[in-house]
C-alpha cells in the first residue's frame, strides 16, 4: 500500500496543472522538460544553480534538474512553498540549498493548485523512485583510511534529512558484526539498508539476510545499498557511477529496486554468499596480501599486482565451468540486447511523457516487491543448490580442465572491482549469469603490466591475453604440493582450497540510478574510459 506522498497525481489532473506557477508578482516557477525553473533570489543576487542554465545578474531564472530536487512542501500555514535541492558546491561534493516563495494567494482554487503543482514536481523530480526510503543506515568506523563517521555527518545525512528520509544509525564495532545485525533487524521496519563503508559491510548484509529463516524474503525486500567509504568501493562504482559519498547519497534517495543476483560459495561445509566477486591467483593476492597498506587507498592493489608479475607467480589448478555464452562477439550481443530493454523503461527514456507512464515504467521493470512470485524462495530459507557442494560429484556434463600455468582466476557479479579497475565490462545486474575471466601466469612481465593498463584504459575485455566467458557454475580445485595463495570472496579472505560457485537471478535487491549497472559496457570504449567516467 502506497503512502499518501507516493500516490500520483490522476493523469487527468496531472495535464490540467500549469506549468508556470505564479506566487506573487514576479514570482513564476515552471516545469521544464528537464528541470524546475526558478527566479532570481534578491536584487542583483542571482540564484544558485545545480548545472544548468545559469542565471544572469539581471535576475534571469535559474534551473535545478529535476535529479537533484529532494524534496517541495507548503509550510503549515500554507503562506510559504519550500523547495530543498541538492547542489555541487565543490568538486564532487553535493550541499543541501533550500529556497523559500511567499504564497500571495490563499484562496481554495489557488492553494489546490499549489497542492497539485507541488505534487506533479516530486513526481517529475522522482520518477520510478520511491520517497521518503525508511534507512536503516550502518557505519564502518574502520571502512578503507578510515573516516566514515564524518563522511556520513558531513556528505550523506544532511541529504538524506531533505529528502525527508527516516532512519536509524548503527554503528559496527568490529568484523562481522553486520551478519548478526542483518540476521536480526525487523525488516518491516525498513526499506533500504545502506552501509556506509568499504564493500565488507554490504558483503556482511547480504550474508546476514540470507541466514534468516525468511531469507528469501528478507533479500527480495530490504534494497541492500552503498555509502563509498572503503577503499575499493566497486559496490558504488557499479550501481550509481560514482566513489564519491554525496553523489551516491543523491543516487540511493532518487535511485529505483533493482533485482540483483547472487552467487551461493561452498567450501568445508560453509555456504557463503557473494555479490562482488571470488577470485583465485594474482588479482586475489594483490588485494588480500596488501591489507597492511589501506593507508594507500586503491594504489595498494597496483603495488601488489605489479610485485607478484614480476615475479610471474603461477597458481596449477584444476577448473570446471558450466559455460552458457562462450565468445566474446556474443557476449557483446547479450550485453546490447540486455540493454536495449533495460534503457527502453528507464525514467530517462520516459523524458516528456506523462508522470503516471514514468512511475508504472520504472515499477514494472524493477519491482520494489517480488511476494507474487515464489522464485526467490519468498518467506522461506536460502534457496536450495542446483549443483550441490563443492565435496559433491562433478555435476553432470562437467569436465575438469587442469590449468598448469594459472595466473589469474576471476569471477564477477558486478563490472568494476574499484574505481580505475573495470574487469567485467559485460556484466548486469540480474542476467543469470557471472562473468568468468582466466589469465595464464607465464606472459611476459612486460604484457603483464599491459594488461594491467587496458583495465584502465577500457581495452582489458577484448585483450587475447583475456578469456572471457559467461557462466552459470563453476569448480575450482587448487593442485596440492604447491605454496597456498588466496582465496577472495568479495575482497574477504576465504580458506585455501576447493571451491564451488553457482548463481541465482535476481536473489537480492538493490537500488541503482537506472535499473542496471551505471557502467559503459564492453562496447562502448573507444568513446569514453573508465577513469574519466569515474573523474566526476
Amino acid at each position: 500500500m502506497p503512502s499518501p506522498d507516493q500516490i500520483a497525481v490522476p493523469a487527468e489532473t496531472s495535464r490540467s496543472i500549469p506549468d508556470a506557477l505564479d506566487l506573487s508578482p514576479g514570482v513564476r516557477l515552471v516545469l521544464e522538460k528537464d528541470a524546475l525553473s526558478l527566479p532570481g533570489q534578491g536584487a542583483g543576487k542571482p540564484h544558485r544553480t545545480c548545472g544548468l542554465g545559469s542565471p544572469s545578474s539581471d535576475g534571469t531564472p535559474a534551473s535545478v534538474p529535476y535529479y537533484n530536487i529532494l524534496w517541495a512542501e507548503t509550510s503549515d500555514d500554507e503562506k510559504t512553498l519550500h523547495i530543498d535541492y541538492a547542489e555541487e558546491i565543490r568538486s564532487h561534493f553535493l550541499g543541501v540549498r533550500s529556497v523559500k516563495f511567499r504564497i500571495s494567494s490563499l484562496e481554495p482554487p489557488a492553494s489546490t493548485i499549489i497542492t497539485q503543482w507541488v505534487e506533479r514536481l516530486l513526481d517529475l523530480s522522482y520518477g520510478g523512485a520511491a520517497r521518503r526510503k525508511r534507512a536503516w543506515v550502518l557505519i564502518n568506523p574502520h571502512a578503507g583510511p578510515g573516516g566514515a563517521d564524518k563522511i556520513w555527518q558531513k556528505e550523506v545525512k544532511p541529504i538524506f534529512q531533505a529528502a525527508r528520509m527516516p532512519f536509524t544509525v548503527v554503528r559496527t564495532a568490529y568484523s562481522g558484526e553486520a551478519v548478526s545485525l542483518a540476521q536480526e533487524v525487523n525488516i518491516d521496519d525498513y526499506d533500504i539498508a545502506v552501509p556506509c563503508s568499504g564493500d565488507g559491510l554490504p558483503h556482511e548484509v547480504f550474508n546476514g539476510l540470507g541466514k534468516r529463516p525468511d531469507a528469501g524474503r528478507a533479500l527480495s525486500k530490504l534494497a541492500v545499498c552503498h555509502i563509498p567509504c572503503g577503499s575499493g568501493n566497486a559496490m558504488s562504482c557499479n550501481l550509481y557511477g560514482t566513489h564519491r559519498p554525496s553523489l551516491a547519497a543523491l543516487a540511493i534517495v532518487k535511485g529505483i529496486p533493482t533485482p540483483l543476483d547472487l552467487v551461493s560459495v561452498t567450501q568445508d561445509g560453509s555456504r557463503t554468499l557473494s555479490f562482488l566477486s571470488q577470485a583465485l591467483g594474482i588479482v586475489a593476492d594483490a588485494d588480500l596480501s596488501t591489507e597492511h597498506l589501506r593507508w594507500m587507498g586503491a594504489a595498494r592493489f597496483t603495488y601488489g599486482f605489479l610485485k607478484l608479475a614480476i615475479v610471474g607467480k603461477t597458481y596449477p589448478c584444476d577448473i570446471a565451468v558450466k559455460v552458457e555464452i562462450d565468445h566474446k562477439d556474443r557476449i557483446k550481443e547479450h550485453y546490447r540486447q540486455r540493454q536495449q530493454r533495460a534503457g527502453s523503461l528507464t525514467p530517462d527514456a520516459l523524458d516528456g511523457k506523462d508522470v503516471n507512464a514514468r512511475q508504472s515504467k520504472g515499477s514494472s521493470t524493477t519491482p520494489s516487491s517480488r511476494e507474487d512470485s515464489d522464485k526467490n524462495g519468498s518467506g522461506q530459507g536460502l534457496l536450495p543448490l542446483k549443483y550441490g557442494t563443492v565435496t559433491d560429484e562433478l555435476p553432470d556434463g562437467w569436465e575438469l580442465v587442469p590449468h598448469e600455468k594459472l595466473g589469474n582466476f576471476y569471477c564477477g557479479n558486478m563490472a568494476y572491482m574499484a574505481p580505475d579497475a573495470n574487469f567485467f565490462s559485460a556484466a548486469l545486474a540480474n542476467d543469470g549469469l557471472m562473468d568468468l575471466v582466466t589469465i595464464d601466469g607465464d606472459v611476459s612481465v612486460f604484457k603483464a603490466l599491459s594488461l594491467m593498463m587496458s583495465v584502465e584504459s577500457g581495452h582489458f575485455f577484448d585483450s587475447p591475453l583475456v578469456t572471457y566467458r559467461k557462466v552459470s557454475a563453476y569448480r575450482i580445485i587448487p593442485r596440492k604440493g604447491y605454496p597456498d595463495g588466496y582465496i577472495s570472496i568479495d575482497g574477504e579472505a576465504a580458506p585455501w582450497g576447493p571451491f564451488q560457485a553457482e548463481i541465482h537471478q535476481g536473489l537480492g535487491l538493490t537500488l541503482s540510478k537506472k535499473g542496471e549497472f551505471d557502467t559503459p559496457g564492453p562496447l562502448n570504449w573507444d568513446k569514453v574510459s573508465t577513469t574519466e567516467r569515474l573523474r566526476a
